[in-house]
């Protein structure tokens, strides 16, 4: 997923940037409000990440531009305003979220996932990593042409990290996305199902896709 980062501020964009690129996500930064318009309105974004007090054009005057215009991308002030009036205004001309300066990476990355999980998306119908494929719209997956003979909940498991691919997720959203969080995280379903997707996905194969992240959650990526 890509995001634009509209902040002038060079060590914040710096560090947000970095942040986010470890977390998976392909990141552009604009310095100033002229240029996150331009890039906004000519490129396809999944969020923008936008500070309010820019140079040329404020982040105000950008997001009320952007909305305008009917650019539909998720928005995300991250800003030292926190007066209930600017998080309201920043609402109301049509962002998704709110967040003061300063923060806690941890918790932004929880709003930017939550963001882009709540985000209207169009459901790819063919997924591919590695030579792992999945047909969204026959419910199959096939690793080397091989058939993976999965159950629906280990495809749904194993369509969420192919999505997610290069991301760590967490169990809890795991649950969330698998089984609408419909039964308490600290059970070891997750951890079961998982092993159980390993088994057909990777145990075969000489190429592993599915990495642990000790006391955080699971990753696929190619290696």
């Amino acid at each position: 997923m890509r995001i634009l980062v509209v902040e002038d501020e060079k060590k914040t964009a710096a560090f947000l940037a970095k942040g986010l690129r470890e977390a998976g996500f392909d990141v552009d930064v604009a310095v100033d409000g002229e240029t996150g318009s331009e890039l906004a309105h000519a490129t396809k974004f999944d969020l923008l990440i936008v500070d309010i007090m820019l140079p040329h054009k404020d982040g105000w005057e950008l997001v009320a531009e952007l909305r305008r215009d009917r650019v539909r991308t998720p928005i995300l002030f991250l800003t030292a305003r926190d007066s209930v009036r600017d998080r309201v205004k920043g609402l109301e001309l049509g962002a998704d979220d709110y967040l003061v300066k300063p923060f806690a990476f941890a918790e932004l990355l929880a709003r930017v996932r939550s963001i882009l999980r709540r985000a209207p998306q169009r459901e790819a119908e063919h997924l591919q990593i590695a030579d792992l494929e999945i047909d969204m719209r026959r419910h199959k997956a096939t690793r080397s042409g091989v058939p993976l003979n999965l159950t629906p909940k280990e495809f749904l498991l194993l369509a969420y990290l192919v999505r997610s691919a290069g991301e760590v997720v967490s169990r809890a959203e795991i649950a969330e996305q698998v089984w609408d969080i419909g039964f308490k995280t600290d059970t070891n379903v997750v951890d079961v199902v998982v092993r159980r997707v390993r088994a057909k996905v990777d145990d075969p194969f000489k190429t592993k896709l599915i990495d642990t992240i000790r006391g955080v959650g699971y990753v696929l990526k190619a290696h």
